[in-house]
């Protein structure tokens, strides 16, 4: 197996190549895409191409996360670029299918790949990592279809080693929590709104008043199912009346808190039990 040395040496070899000509870089502004576009910005140096930064706005992802993306991509270099998109009405996911993530992935490439070639640049680039290879990622079939380019995970690079990289570089992201779409907090073949994810949004942001770190709200019809990590489990019960009070006032019935703790992809159980 290759040590960190020796993936992080491919990595750099992999941007070196690819900043040979103008590159887009799918941007959400998460710890990987950080570091995907500093190191095209970094190698299109030496090159004097340009690297362009994509952020596809949604309401499936907090509205944080695109002014969040706009501040970083200042930071880091790139033509930033912004597209607006309506996965719920273009993709096809309003059942929230069990190929979700393939359908929204597919819907969401195909305009990056027409931005591209209206820009001509030469690849697209996006950020998934060494990790996703081996849980259910089903977008991952649509990327390979459009044959978009994954750097990080072609060089190896764990989460761990991303975030290291990323510290190694400065990057502000390098302990920044994942944050997934929205739709991840429901069942698979339950009806999605942006009215139910907004919802969402404003639980967590809430809970994240407390300091807290990795939050979810799975919601199960009218019960809102809290993950946290377990250390933060004594904050939550400290204020279970505010938090209780405060879920219910969305619209919640009935507010758990799961014992198992924050765990990524945690919906995903019951479909890979069925064998997806």
């Amino acid at each position: 197996m290759c040590d960190y040395s020796e993936k992080k040496r491919r990595f750099l070899e992999e941007m070196n190549r690819y900043a040979r000509e103008d590159v887009m870089v799918a941007f959400s502004g998460g710890v990987d895409s950080c570091l995907l576009l500093k190191g095209a910005c970094e190698a299109a140096k030496a090159t004097g191409k340009k690297v362009y930064a994509v952020t596809m706005q949604t309401r499936m992802h907090p509205v944080r996360e695109i002014q969040e993306a706009k501040r970083l991509c200042r930071e880091i270099g790139g033509h930033h670029i912004v597209m607006t998109v309506d996965e719920l009405k273009e993709a096809g996911i309003h059942h929230n299918p069990v190929e979700r993530c393939y359908l929204c992935k597919r819907h969401l490439f195909e305009k990056i790949k027409e931005k591209a070639a209206e820009l001509s640049a030469g690849a697209v680039l996006e950020g998934t990592n060494e990790d996703d290879l081996h849980v259910y990622r089903p977008g991952i079939k649509a990327l390979q279809e459009l044959e978009i380019a994954s750097p990080l995970a072609q060089a190896g690079l764990t989460k761990e080693q991303v975030r290291r990289l990323a510290q190694e570089y400065g990057l502000a992201t390098a302990s920044k929590p994942s944050t997934p779409c929205l739709a991840t907090r429901f069942p698979y073949g339950t009806e999605l709104t942006y009215e139910k994810m907004e919802q969402v949004e404003k639980g967590e942001n809430y809970l994240k008043t407390f300091g807290l770190h990795n939050v979810r709200i799975r919601v199960h019809g009218g019960l809102a199912r809290i993950e946290v990590d377990k250390e933060d489990f004594p904050c939550l019960l400290e204020h279970k009346e505010e938090i209780t009070g405060y879920l219910k006032s969305l619209g919640y019935v009935y507010i758990t808190l799961d014992m198992e703790g924050f765990r990524s992809g945690s919906m995903d159980v019951e479909i890979l039990n069925d064998g997806y």
